[in-house]
């Protein structure tokens, strides 16, 4: 090995070390994996949330509807009950 392929290897080493000692430290910093899973969970909620105002909001879209589909329905029902009592 040369002198120059010495350094490029210890230039490497040294770098590879200095993520490694980065990915460390990120590792120990509670308070910034914290804030990151704190923010992780703030978002599913609020995804969590919407998608169930959602629900809701239809259900109650249909709630307020089921009186008239009834009406509708009994409606029809009398009517065709009518036309066949008329016809025979």
């Amino acid at each position: 090995m040369t002198a120059e392929e010495l350094h490029q290897e210890i230039e490497q080493t040294r770098q590879r070390l200095g993520e490694t000692v980065d990915e460390l430290a990120a590792k120990t910093d509670v308070k910034a994996r914290a804030r990151a899973k704190a923010a992780e969970a703030k978002v599913l909620t609020r995804a969590k949330a919407a998608e169930l105002s959602g629900r809701v909001r239809r259900s109650q879209l249909l709630r307020g509807r089921w009186p008239v589909a009834l009406a509708v329905g009994v409606l029809i029902a009398g009517s065709v009950a009518i036309w066949r009592w008329k016809k025979t």
